[in-house]
């Protein structure tokens, strides 16, 4: 799944062409994705003018004038290509294949931009992605944002707030890092990169990181800072790009190809002088990767 970096580039590729422009009409070439389209969803949306585009955890918000919010999600396989006349903007080299029927096209945002007429269309052969109407005003009311923790982009994520989220868990670590509630669009692979660089165990108990005051410990600042790192560096080098994932303009992002540990099962350990070799585990259902030398 598309996880935050991923959703970041996709808003970044979008936005110099759909911020502005007017959305003539939206076209639904199906009734539904995972789930159903707003009632009168087309009609909703038609003929307004796109103000900006935005990025909430993994979910991407196309902010309309009067005040309604396209709210889409990717899914496992949605992407966004951007076509001008007949011909799709697609530069940049493909380094995974991908598919191109058009049958898997299912909204074709009809634009009215500075450069002329464009069309933003939504693939998604696999059909788990969505898209749904909210109100500006109340969207942090909304189903989708309302439990949401803090950003992992923003200053608000820092060492005091995750230790007043870990303190007393035995929850092991990786577990507490996807929780949705405390870090919003953090997802498996960024946070094995993370306690990779941090060199934290993702069995390691949450609560470990903090005092018997309640004080983040030096390893928490440290965590802080390589999910930082990390993520700015996805963001930077266009998505991890695994599978599916995509550009808006069709290319691919590089960042998959510096992973230190995710998907390296059976390697040898990136850090210098360790000799570990990077194992695989399985928690909540979801593989973990890791150096169980260097991990603690």
């Amino acid at each position: 799944m598309p996880e935050l970096p991923e959703v970041e580039t996709v808003k970044r590729g979008l936005a110099p062409t759909m911020e502005g422009a007017l959305l003539v009409r939206a076209e639904l070439r199906r009734p539904d994705l995972r789930f159903p389209f707003p009632e009168n969803f087309a009609a909703a949306v038609s003929g307004r003018r796109i103000l900006a585009l935005s990025r909430r955890a993994k979910y991407l918000m196309i902010d309309l004038e009067g005040g309604d919010v396209i709210v889409a999600h990717l899914g496992m396989s949605g992407s966004f290509r951007i076509e001008a006349g007949t011909q799709p903007v697609a530069p940049g080299g493909f380094h995974h294949p991908r598919g191109k029927d058009e049958k898997h096209d299912h909204v074709i945002f009809h634009l009215d931009g500075g450069s002329g007429q464009t069309r933003v269309i939504y693939n998604d052969p696999r059909r788990f992605g969505f898209m749904d109407l909210a109100r500006r005003d109340t969207i942090a009311e909304h189903a989708f944002f309302r439990d949401l923790g803090e950003e992992p982009t923003g200053n608000a994520l820092d060492a005091v707030y995750l230790a007043a989220r870990f303190a007393g868990k035995s929850q092991p670590l990786k577990t507490a890092l996807l929780d949705q509630r405390t870090i919003a669009g953090l997802g498996n692979i960024y946070v094995c990169e993370a306690l990779w660089r941090s060199g934290l165990s993702p069995n390691r108990a949450a609560g470990t990181l903090v005092d018997k005051r309640g004080r983040p410990k030096r390893a928490l600042f440290a965590l802080v800072e390589a999910i930082r790192a990390v993520i700015a560096d996805a963001i930077a080098a266009g998505g991890s790009s695994l599978r599916d994932h995509i550009q808006a303009d069709g290319s691919l992002g590089y960042f998959q190809h510096a992973f230190s540990v995710y998907d390296r099962e059976g390697e040898a350990c990136r850090k210098p002088d360790c000799g570990g070799t990077v194992a695989r585990i399985v928690q909540a259902g979801r593989s973990t990767f890791h150096c169980p030398r260097c991990q603690k």
